[in-house]
């Protein structure tokens, strides 16, 4: 979006004003000008110390309404396993071959699931799927005997979410062409997991601040103090 047309979205609400998460996502929806079909994310900001590994928040959330990306899944599995996860929709399967084509520079993928006797191969691609949030992990059910099951999930709308070294987490809660009432189903899904998986070590506010905003658009605040019927025992 180029600077005149933030501009002229950003006049259609006043950005210090909090919103209710159902405000919140109808304006972003119509924030989003640009010519493709924006995504529309949510980003949180947790009182949590990111650098204590027990306040680290990460974990998956299934969207309701889907995310309205085609995910693509590449599975780290041999046999029965193999032939499952490509059965369920996985878009790339193998085990040494696999593994060659990304220390190749293979990227074509979004998400990696692998069995759980895959992990020592793909444990050597550490420096490649790290850096880009890539390496699966039993705690995102991307580490998993049922491959067939986690690539369903992930196909059908489940995302990741995790904490970075800010405190921040952000994800997509779907399109800039989905309904208002099926963004803000998306997004208290979201809101109700986020709050779900508040670390037991975690002091004071724990959600201090939330902004929903289409992929080009402004930022539109939300209102916390609304959310107590949502978020019970915030505090």
């Amino acid at each position: 979006m180029s600077g005149k047309k933030f501009l002229d979205a950003s006049k259609k609400f006043d950005r210090e004003t909090m919103y209710t998460p159902t405000d919140a996502v109808r304006l972003a929806k119509e924030t989003a000008t640009a010519k493709f079909d924006e995504s529309v994310d949510v980003s949180f900001r947790l009182g949590i110390d990111p650098r204590k590994a027990e306040q680290m928040v990460r974990g998956t959330v299934a969207l309701p309404q889907g995310t309205g990306k085609d995910v693509r899944v590449a599975v780290f599995a041999s046999g029965e396993a193999a032939d499952a996860a490509r059965e369920a929709g996985a878009d790339i399967v193998g085990a040494d071959d696999l593994f060659e084509q990304i220390e190749g520079g293979m990227m074509d993928f979004d998400l990696v699931i692998a069995t759980p006797d895959m992990m020592p191969l793909v444990g050597r691609l550490g420096r490649t799927l790290g850096p880009r949030g890539l390496m699966p992990n039993p705690k995102t059910g991307t580490v998993t005997p049922d491959v067939a099951k986690a690539v369903t999930e992930f196909k059908g709308g489940k995302v990741e979410y995790r904490t970075d070294r800010y405190g921040n987490v952000q994800l997509t809660v779907g399109k800039a062409s989905f309904t208002p009432e099926a963004l803000a189903e998306n997004l208290f899904a979201v809101i109700d997991e986020i709050q779900r998986a508040k670390p037991a070590s975690a002091k004071g506010r724990y959600i201090q601040k939330i902004t929903v905003s289409s992929t080009m658009g402004p930022g539109v605040k939300i209102d916390i103090q609304r959310l107590k019927p949502v978020l019970p025992g915030e505090g």
